[in-house]
């Protein structure tokens, strides 16, 4: 039993080992076994869950997380450095479990990069911009469309179909959750996702519990979006956010901002950003012989 343990068990194991790191070291189209790699990739089609992306280290994921969204989101700073700081905290555990992972407000005018951080983020933590639920919160102004966010109650039209914002989070537990232009949504809606932002889960109209938990809810909004243009040079970021925040406060209930866990205001951009977003858009939209040609 001894030499068992200590004699041949331990070779073993380094034969294991050293045949593991072997076939790590050299590219094979053809293998004769199923990896972990394998696995990851089945169950990543399978449930909608990224394991391959889980599979990374996450601390090494994390600290290059800025990075990986500058590359996608230009002149920007004070947001992206905003959001990482929040995921981090989230992550390592310094928030509430029972809460989404991050729960954003994006403020500022039209096309300064608002929904593409918000694509960014969703390729960055769930490796791929569809794992992205937008919702357009102007189509929820009235009293009575408020349910078709949880679904039809029984006994009304649509109760089968479930609700737009419980069914895509069903049905993708792992995403990023864009509510645009949420200002204009019914009060009523804001009920909905004070639940959301405080316990983490949502029940539909056929009675199932869905989980939040694993999500990031990000809202956008244009309000003090003048103030921003008009003071944009004057002020510093600081003292422009600072003034933004009184708009935001006359607009929304104090306990629905305080669950909020970050505040983000976007500023204008510049002709320099201008011209390194173009850049970016042709390397993504247009081949590299047309590129030359340009």
């Amino acid at each position: 039993m001894s030499e068992l343990q200590y004699g041949k068990i331990p070779e073993l194991e380094k034969q294991l080992e050293a045949a593991t790191q072997l076939e790590g070291k050299t590219m094979r189209l053809l293998r004769n076994k199923v990896t972990d790699a394998e696995i990851a990739e089945v169950l990543a089609r399978w449930t909608g869950i990224p394991v391959s992306r889980m599979m990374e280290s996450e601390r090494e994921k994390l600290l290059r997380m800025e990075q990986e969204l500058h590359h996608r989101v230009i002149g920007q700073n004070e947001a992206v450095d905003a959001v990482s700081n929040a995921i981090r905290r989230s992550r390592a555990g310094l928030a509430d479990p029972n809460r989404p992972i991050g729960s954003f407000l994006f403020l500022g005018p039209t096309g300064v990069g608002k929904t593409e951080l918000c694509k960014a983020l969703a390729n960055f933590m769930f490796d791929s911009d569809e794992a992205m639920v937008r919702i357009d919160m102007s189509e929820f102004m009235e009293k009575h469309s408020v349910s078709r966010l949880v679904g039809a109650p029984p006994g009304y039209v649509g109760y089968e179909e479930g609700g737009y914002l419980t069914e895509a989070v069903r049905r993708r537990p792992y995403s990023v959750i864009l509510l645009d232009e949420v200002e204009k949504a019914h009060p009523d809606v804001f009920n909905i996702l004070l639940q959301v932002l405080d316990d983490g889960r949502l029940t539909d109209g056929q009675g199932r519990t869905v989980d939040f938990r694993n999500t990031v809810v990000i809202m956008t909004s244009n309000l003090g979006s003048d103030l921003i243009q008009e003071r944009f040079g004057e002020l510093d970021y600081a003292h422009m956010k600072e003034l933004v925040l009184g708009v935001v406060s006359h607009n929304f209930r104090p306990e629905f901002i305080n669950r909020i866990d970050e505040v983000v205001v976007f500023h204008p951009l510049g002709e320099q950003h201008i011209a390194s977003i173009a850049q970016i858009q042709l390397k993504t939209s247009v081949q590299t012989s047309g590129r030359t040609w340009l």
